[in-house]
This record gives structure tokens, C-alpha cells and sequence, in this order.
């Protein structure tokens, strides 16, 4: 049973993290099938090494190890003049890496915004986005107008995002730290 946990835990964290894995790999390689094929192997080199896997860091930062040495080991083979340089190759995933790490620290930022909100505005965009109930049903839950629910998520929204962007602007301020 502990096997079919493991495949299901890999299976979900491959699932989850495909096309983040996969558009770094468009960006070295434009040609899709080529890149689903590299991805194909790369999934099948993740799975040979999940054992070694540590839950406790992010699956894609580890996973994106595995697609650099596939992208390489791609173009070394295919030797195609339309392919970029190596050092070329290299930049582009630097940058798709700094992407990802910008999005999870704004990840983690909004978190934080998130815990800071009142319980009844935490209730409220749970119904909303992740139970999707309608703002109508939300409405009728509340016992506010339509038009007050549409308020409230936008005045929330809105503090999500000034919360969110003073927290990064701040940690630039301090060096990239939080």
C-alpha cells in the first residue's frame, strides 16, 4: 500500500506542477512535441528518483533540476541550428527561475494578507472561491444585497493586492528578505 501512496503523492505533485514544468521547457524549446517528449522523460526520471524526494522543499524547484539536465541533454542530441546556445538556454530558465520564485514568495505573502483578514471576510472569499457559491447564494447567506457581497469582495480583493505589494516592496527595501 505504501507504494500506491507514494505514485499517488507523485502522481498529484506531477500533475499539479506540469504546466509550470512544461512551459520552462517551451522556453528552450519551442517545438511542443519536443517539449512533451523531454517532459515525458523527465516525468519518468522524477518518478526513478521520488524516493529521494524531500517533502519538506517545493516538488517543482526540484523538479525543474531534472528538466535543465533533460533541455540539455535535448539539445546536445538534436544539434539543430534553430535551437538556441546552451548559454542561451541557461538564461532563459534562470529567468523562468526567478519567475517561480517570485510567485512563491507572492504566494506566501498573500498567505500571510489572507491570515490578517477578519473571519467574516476569510468566510466570505472561501464561499466564493473555493466553494464557489454564487454571489447570490452568498447573498441569502449573509443576509447582504448582491450588490454589498460584489463590494466586499472587491474592497477585499483590493486590500489583498495593496497588502500583498507592500509586502514585497518592503522586502526589496530590506535586502529581499521577509
Amino acid at each position: 500500500m505504501e507504494a500506491n501512496d507514494a505514485h499517488e503523492r507523485f502522481t498529484r505533485l506531477l500533475i499539479e506542477h506540469e504546466p509550470e514544468l512544461l512551459r520552462c521547457v517551451l522556453v528552450a524549446v519551442p517545438n511542443r512535441a519536443d517539449a512533451q517528449d523531454i517532459l515525458q522523460e523527465c516525468s519518468v526520471a522524477l518518478w526513478r528518483r521520488f524516493a529521494d524526494f524531500d517533502a519538506d522543499r517545493p516538488f517543482a524547484a526540484w523538479a525543474l533540476g531534472f528538466v535543465r539536465i533533460e533541455v540539455r541533454r535535448f539539445l546536445r542530441k538534436s544539434q539543430r541550428q534553430a535551437q538556441l546556445s546552451e548559454r542561451a538556454v541557461e538564461l532563459l530558465m534562470q529567468d523562468e527561475q526567478q519567475y517561480s520564485r517570485e510567485l512563491t514568495e507572492r504566494e506566501r505573502y498573500l498567505q500571510n494578507c489572507l491570515n490578517a483578514l477578519s473571519a467574516d471576510q476569510r468566510e466570505l472569499l472561501d464561499g466564493y472561491y473555493r466553494s464557489e457559491h454564487s454571489v447570490n447564494f452568498l447573498s441569502s447567506l449573509t443576509g447582504r444585497t448582491t450588490d454589498a457581497v460584489y463590494k466586499m469582495l472587491q474592497r477585499i480583493r483590493r486590500s489583498l493586492q495593496q497588502c500583498v505589494e507592500g509586502r514585497m516592496q518592503g522586502a526589496g527595501d530590506v535586502g529581499g528578505g521577509a
